[in-house]
């Protein structure tokens, strides 16, 4: 039985309303001739932000697959799958942040990135716990949620000032 695990709610939240807050804002204030371009632009990136937050991991009895978009491909993303008797340790580093990502390194040496942004990390880890009997006890998200939440509200009270203040500069009495 395959299971799937998608992005995080809170993370692709957080991009989406960041994006339409700092470009929201674009088409309104540029000049005549360029509205409309500008506005294309604005959907076209929407879509492309959108799209590249759709990643999900899959696993099955077998393996751990990560699946990416064919656009987030055309940007350097990969898709890759391990099988579960060829992890042969999870290694971690350290992040500038302070934050700590992991890889799955295999019997040949390469290593892919355990996801970290995904919905019910616990039942991720405990699956790769099962498959593999590798602690995955010091295993968290990459960065705490309380930071994906604020940033995604405080990206809809930009885009609410946003809307207030294109609302009273065209609609003056």
């Amino acid at each position: 039985m395959k299971e799937k695990f998608k992005t995080l709610f809170y993370v692709k939240s957080s991009l989406i309303s960041l994006y339409i807050a700092l470009t929201v804002p674009i088409p309104y204030i540029s000049s005549e001739k360029l509205k409309i371009p500008s506005l294309v632009c604005f959907i076209l990136g929407l879509i492309l932000i959108i799209n590249i937050t759709s990643d999900y991991v899959e696993i099955c009895e077998k393996k751990i697959s990560y699946k990416t978009t064919f656009i987030a491909k055309a940007f350097g993303k990969k898709n890759w799958e391990i099988i579960w008797k060829e992890i042969k340790s999870i290694k971690s580093l350290s992040t500038s942040q302070g934050g700590k990502v992991f890889y799955f390194i295999d019997k040949k040496g390469k290593s892919l990135l355990v996801p970290q942004r995904i919905e019910n990390l616990d039942i991720f880890l405990d699956k790769i716990e099962k498959n593999t009997n590798i602690s995955t006890k010091v295993i968290s998200y990459i960065s705490p949620l309380w930071t994906y939440i604020l940033l995604t509200w405080l990206s809809i009270l930009m885009i609410f000032v946003e809307i207030i203040f294109l609302w009273s500069k065209y609609y003056q009495y």
